[in-house]
């Protein structure tokens, strides 16, 4: 899946055209904002999972999705800054703590915090597809698809462990009326 959004890109940047001496439109600036701010938002939740968990396979994901978010927010932040665009607050880092010391009734389980770091990533992939289409530079739907593919990615390596756990969340099957259901 990554080899075809990684062609993609490639070949958007293959056909670049030279406009990025013009100014972002208010969408373009706007979607940067969001996302860059629902990264943020994100980065305070899986420090907080990180904290939580003793599961060292969730762990190791969570400390993968963190390095994915920090790669992303670095490269939004200096784009951001390099345009003029104002960034949003962004929350303190959360202190490391131990998980056993976390007392139960404010401890989330694992299937919790899988299924959450799942909505985000789902948030921010939509986040990305939209602002990848409503952009007029191609820096920024280049950007966009970039953030795209690197969270699918992710996503996709999230929902076999979920899968595995039985801690994915499936919704009811649909039987159209008349279909036999044998």
């Amino acid at each position: 899946m990554v080899n075809i959004l990684e062609t993609f890109v490639d070949t958007m940047k293959s056909l670049t055209v030279q406009d990025e001496d013009q100014p972002l439109h208010v969408g373009e600036v706007m979607a940067c904002w969001i996302y860059l701010a629902g990264l943020e938002l994100a980065k305070v939740s899986v420090q907080s999972a990180i904290n939580t968990t003793s599961d060292e396979e969730l762990r190791t994901l969570l400390e993968e999705d963190m390095k994915l978010g920090t790669s992303q927010r670095k490269r939004l932040h200096d784009f951001m800054i390099k345009e003029g665009i104002t960034l949003p607050p962004a929350p303190e880092e959360m202190p490391t703590s131990d998980p056993n010391s976390i007392p139960l009734g404010v401890k989330l389980t694992d299937d919790v915090i899988a299924n959450e770091l799942s909505l985000k990533i789902v948030s921010l992939i939509m986040r990305a597809a939209g602002a990848a289409s409503e952009s007029v530079r191609t820096d920024v739907s280049v950007l966009f698809v970039q953030f795209q593919a690197e969270k699918l990615a992710f996503a996709a390596r999230l929902k076999q462990v979920m899968r595995k756990r039985g801690w994915i969340k499936v919704p009811p099957f649909y039987v159209p009326p008349g279909l036999n259901s044998h």
